[in-house]
């Protein structure tokens, strides 16, 4: 199953994204360049922008700013990539060598602070406030989720509800940020700003929450992860918290342990206390859930292609495999 041909209905939208996104990358500083045109034939699904492009729409805006703020959000992911693989000393992204691999974690970590700057730059053209505090909030949370994960790091007894707490902080604040200010652009009024937020929150946890049961090998050769990452760097997510809540404690001792070590060597064993419990099949479960929560959020607009897509990327949400 594939993303792109939901993004038919804003095609030309984003031509439009992806041609602003290489003019802003562009420096006068050699090694932002160098970088930045490895991030964009790195690809990616461009998810995010996707999705300011779709709800725009089905809010009924008719201009192009859109476009800036579609970029915008697209910068602020991107940074926030940078400096994840440097923290996780991650090796491969969507199928690539990160960027810290080839360039180093000075440069990594520089280029993603200029793509931050960069899109507060944006932020100023749009010459709205309330653009721009409602994107500082959500960076802001963004960087707290990131502290809050470090700290839960190689942490056996991470409870569902903190896991939940740092998924909402690192993606899905962005997520509904991005969909709440397409309708403001839009003109719509506080409720159903509100209600495209709440579909933006609700997709961006589901979509994390299936994010991390694909490094326990629901994924594809597509994928662009090696299998067992989140392992390997001591994060407890869904898969594992259910699991430990599951089986005795003889059995859960080589996840405990696993993440203990960040040992991805233990990663079979772990796979088959997973596969002993209903930890997929929850974790599925608790991401179809909130994909429903997002779609019921819709309700308030009127039916359009637009909506339909945006139905249709919740539903995409949980079925993916990469």
């Amino acid at each position: 199953m594939s993303i792109q041909p939901l993004f038919e209905p804003v095609e030309d939208d984003m031509r439009a994204v992806d041609a602003l996104i290489r003019q802003r990358l562009n420096s006068d500083v050699v090694l932002i360049n160098t970088l930045g045109e490895y991030i964009i034939a790195s690809g990616g699904k461009r998810l995010r922008p996707a999705l300011v492009l779709l709800a725009a729409r089905a809010s009924g805006y008719t201009g192009d700013q859109h476009h800036l703020l579609a970029t915008i959000i697209e910068f602020i992911h991107t940074a926030t990539l940078l400096h994840d693989d440097v923290v996780d000393e991650s090796t491969l992204r969507r199928g690539r060598d990160t960027a810290n691999t080839l360039w180093g974690n000075d440069a990594s970590v520089l280029t993603g602070d200029f793509l931050y700057s960069r899109a507060f730059q944006m932020m100023v053209e749009l010459d709205s406030f309330q653009i721009m505090r409602v994107l500082a909030d959500a960076t802001n949370r963004i960087a707290e989720g990131e502290v809050m994960q470090l700290m839960h790091s190689h942490n056996p007894d991470l409870a569902e509800n903190d896991y939940l707490e740092v998924v909402d902080r690192k993606t899905a604040s962005l997520f509904a940020a991005g969909c709440r200010l397409a309708a403001e652009l839009a003109g719509c009024d506080a409720a159903r700003c509100d209600a495209m937020a709440t579909y933006g929150r609700h997709l961006g946890v589901a979509f994390q929450v299936i994010d991390d049961s694909l490094d326990y090998g629901r994924g594809d050769g597509d994928y662009g992860k090696n299998v067992g990452d989140d392992l390997a760097e001591g994060k407890a997510t869904l898969p594992l918290i259910r699991a430990l809540s599951q089986v005795e404690a003889a059995v859960g001792e080589p996840i405990r342990r696993a993440l203990r070590d960040g040992d991805r060597d233990a990663l079979d064993d772990v796979l088959k206390a997973i596969e002993s419990t209903d930890a997929m099949e929850y974790t599925c479960g608790r991401a179809e859930g909130e994909a429903d929560k997002a779609v019921a959020a819709l309700d308030v607009f009127d039916e359009s292609p637009f909506k339909a897509t945006l139905v249709s990327l919740a539903e995409f949400s949980v079925q993916r495999r990469y």
